[in-house]
């Protein structure tokens, strides 16, 4: 599935923030995939099959973070998650055409949501595209930057691995900062590459 080259308008609630900035996913997962051959992926196998899945859409990988390893929320006994984030290029404006895409992918990936905040194969959540401020106010529910990222250090911390110059477009703070409040609240630790 290939995305289309449109832009956004300003007329659904966007605001452009600083420059073009870069596009930004998390993936998480608790849960191993088995796939249509039989094989179990998870940790830095399955992101790893993710990150070809988005190649075949025509879209690249410019920088990956380290696997970080966090228990998962709000119940540690759900067992502990693997994250990671990266960046994207793409040619395309459409935040939301990403975000289809990537809805597309979970479910692709055996993502089943039958319970919130549940343990899961595959969660992939768009982080921040290209410094974009989106308030939804229609039946698309995307938000950008992610609306609770701020506060997921799982989150935080690889993105300041590949991105430590970033900055939140409405908290006008910088990662530095959000990561060290997020890690004193729900603490992740470095797991090693992908």
């Amino acid at each position: 599935m290939l995305l289309p080259t449109t832009r956004v308008s300003t007329n659904d609630n966007t605001i452009n923030g600083r420059g073009q900035g870069g596009v930004y996913v998390a993936l998480g997962s608790n849960s191993a995939f088995t796939d249509h051959e039989e094989q179990q992926l998870e940790g830095a196998g399955l992101f790893q099959s993710v990150l070809r899945t988005l190649e075949c859409a025509g879209i690249k990988t410019l920088h990956k973070s380290s696997i970080w390893v966090s228990p998962a929320w709000p119940d540690p006994n759900l067992g502990e998650f693997f994250n990671a984030v990266v960046e994207l290029a793409l040619i395309c404006d459409d935040a939301q055409a990403l975000m289809h895409l990537l809805l597309k992918i979970e479910d692709e990936y055996g993502r089943v949501r039958t319970e919130k905040n549940g343990a899961r194969t595959l969660d992939l959540d768009l982080i921040d595209f290209r410094c974009q401020v989106k308030i939804s106010t229609d039946e698309s529910n995307l938000i950008l930057p992610h609306p609770r990222m701020h506060t997921r250090s799982f989150v935080l911390s690889p993105l300041m691995e590949i991105a430590p110059d970033w900055h939140h477009p409405l908290k006008e703070a910088s990662i530095e900062y959000m990561v060290h409040k997020a890690q004193k609240h729900w603490p992740c630790r470095k797991f090693g590459p992908f």
